[in-house]
């Protein structure tokens, strides 16, 4: 039997890095025979009548009228439009439920109970649900499908279960599929384009330079509306998030926060790194508007080709997510 690898320091320490090959790893999720443990996401839940509406009229998603089982990624934005909050939720037709990055669980419930005034929710953080990744073709245990709440991941061809965590073991060891780490999970999202508010954003970032990951653009007002509506009719954000594909004839990868420059001159920041199976290593960075996208630039002394994800002028994601 395999022993797993445990990380020991950063966003993600205590999670299983690997326990085999973390290329094979990320076979194994595209192909539909692994499973991943993300224990430190954290679960909350809105019930009540007035849940959708009220969602809808304080974060970036659409949320009103949301049909049951319909898998939505939504912001809460500051009132100058620079992201705060991500959440990845699904309403089962009597409650919303979604999990959120690891340690802003209970500044987002604070923050979500602090906007109540007279609507009739209840919102509250759920330490005894886990999110468990499988892949889409893996079947949930029988006895317990009905019980489970189920969202369409957005990495591979997955979901993530919300499962009780007493019940993990029974619930995993009924899996017909292989446990994977977290460096699979996060070079495949990485690849995918898709970004980790608070890991590859920082406190500036506005929902334009990552590609208006989870907000939509066809609703009323909510808090930060202003600055989303204005950079999209008006076009140029101030940054891009884009993909840096990484010379790989070093084995070390850079370390997040890492400058990008380009010329000598600073044009960014890294955010996210991994070690892709088929691209090797590649990262996620916000690099200033007027970055050539076809410059090489550099970071920490590995040249990085770039694979444009937000269009420089407009700020609409190149692969559109809404």
């Amino acid at each position: 039997m395999m022993s797993a690898v445990m990380l020991a320091e950063g966003p993600d320490a205590g999670l299983v890095s690997h326990l085999d090959n973390p290329n094979l790893e990320q076979r194994r999720m595209a192909d539909g025979s692994g499973w991943l443990l993300l224990a430190n996401r954290e679960v909350f839940s809105v019930t009540g009548p007035d849940r959708l509406g009220w969602l809808h009229s304080i974060t970036s998603q659409f949320l009103e009228g949301l049909e049951p089982g319909r898998t939505v990624t939504g912001l809460v934005l500051s009132p100058t439009g620079h992201v705060e909050h991500v959440f990845h939720g699904v309403d089962d037709g009597t409650t919303f439920w979604a999990w959120t990055e690891p340690g802003r669980g209970q500044g987002l419930v604070d923050w979500l109970d602090s906007m109540r005034f007279m609507m009739r929710v209840e919102v509250a953080l759920r330490p005894d649900l886990q999110v468990l990744w499988l892949a889409s073709s893996t079947a949930a245990p029988g006895a317990l499908t009905d019980s489970l709440v189920s969202l369409d991941s957005e990495v591979a061809e997955g979901r993530e279960l919300l499962v009780p965590a007493d019940r993990l073991d029974e619930i995993t060891g009924s899996l017909d599929a292989v446990q994977v780490g977290v460096r699979a999970w996060e070079a495949l999202r990485i690849a995918a384009g898709l970004p980790r508010i608070g890991l590859d954003t920082d406190e500036r970032t506005i929902p334009n330079e990552i590609g208006l990951y989870g907000t939509h653009l066809e609703k009323g007002c909510y808090r930060g509306q202003e600055t989303v509506a204005r950079v999209h009719t008006l076009g140029r954000p101030p940054r891009r998030l884009t993909l840096l594909c990484l010379d790989g004839s070093d084995a070390d990868l850079p370390a997040p926060g890492s400058e990008v420059t380009l010329a000598g001159r600073r044009v960014g920041t890294l955010g996210t790194v991994a070690m892709h199976h088929e691209a090797g290593p590649i990262g996620l960075a916000l690099l200033r508007r007027a970055t050539p996208g076809d410059a090489v630039v550099e970071v920490d002394g590995h040249p990085a080709s770039q694979e444009l994800l937000v269009d420089p002028e407009v700020g609409l994601h190149v692969r559109p997510i809404l």
